[in-house]
């Protein structure tokens, strides 16, 4: 049996290719920010208890998994728990081509805790602009989103009444927030935690612009890189599935065809993989 999983940074679905297709959540897993034993045990922890069916063939598409070396950190965590099978890891962004597109061509966009973005061609990435992180990139995703939240608020550039909000939903002040971001770990999980109190918000003009500006910033300097008017644009992730009103409306504004908004690529990915078979 096939299993595949699709994993970011704050979250992994991992699906058991089978009809019906039975979905299992655990933690995120990225080896950027994780080692092998940690990833074991998230996987012994929260995976193998809610797996009865036996595997033989692992597809991992991981967050962070874009070279060799963090491959392989995620491979001896699965060799670790399900032995000597096949197991192939590859990029979340090649799991969100596949899972978007299949076996058209298009261009593919990660909008979740990060983002990131590909011309897909052929059924592998033909190119990439650079994601870059939080810090210096990641235009539209859930963690730059939080940030811009967070400076915004304790800027005093947001209504009264959405501070107060936050500091009664959250019970977190400006300290709280900088000891966070700047000294604990997974920051970027941290700050895009606050993806459902601006989707709460949006009706307040300055939320609003905050978030049009963001994904606007994420189709100029990354979508429109590639030959964005020639094939279809595909989106996937929380942030493009809660906000794909104003995709479409930046989709206008930009003259680009949008293909699919999926809140995640899974149920492609396992379409993607059985007709692989």
């Amino acid at each position: 049996m096939k299993l595949i999983a699709d994993s970011g940074s704050t979250k992994t679905a991992w699906a058991v290719a089978e009809n019906p297709m039975h979905v299992i959540k655990t933690d995120g897993i990225n080896p950027i920010f994780m080692d092998s034993d940690t990833i074991e045990n998230t996987l012994r922890n929260q995976l193998l208890p809610n797996l009865s069916q036996t595997i033989t063939e692992v597809y991992f598409y991981g967050a962070g998994c874009a070279n060799q070396e963090k491959n392989d950190v995620v491979k001896q965590a699965l060799q670790a728990v399900f032995g000597d099978i096949k197991i192939e890891i590859a990029s979340d962004l090649l799991g969100a081509a596949r899972g978007l597109c299949k076996h058209q061509d298009g261009i593919a966009c990660i909008l979740g805790t990060g983002s990131n973005s590909c011309l897909y061609k052929n059924g592998n990435i033909s190119w990439n602009v650079p994601a870059l992180g939080f810090i210096l990139g990641d235009e539209g995703s859930g963690a730059v989103l939080g940030k811009l939240l967070m400076g915004n608020l304790f800027k005093h550039q947001l209504p009264d009444e959405v501070k107060t909000d936050f500091e009664q939903t959250y019970g977190l002040g400006m300290m709280d927030v900088i000891e966070k971001v700047y000294r604990q770990p997974l920051p970027n999980r941290f700050l895009a935690s606050f993806g459902p109190f601006i989707a709460k918000h949006m009706a307040v003009p300055e939320v609003y612009n905050m978030v049009y500006g963001a994904l606007e910033s994420f189709i100029i300097r990354n979508v429109k890189q590639y030959p964005y008017q020639e094939l279809p644009v595909n989106f996937t992730g929380s942030i493009a599935f809660y906000f794909a009103d104003i995709l479409h409306d930046l989709a206008s504004k930009h003259h680009f065809k949008i293909g699919r908004i999926d809140k995640d690529p899974l149920h492609g990915l396992v379409d993607f993989h059985l007709k692989d078979s």
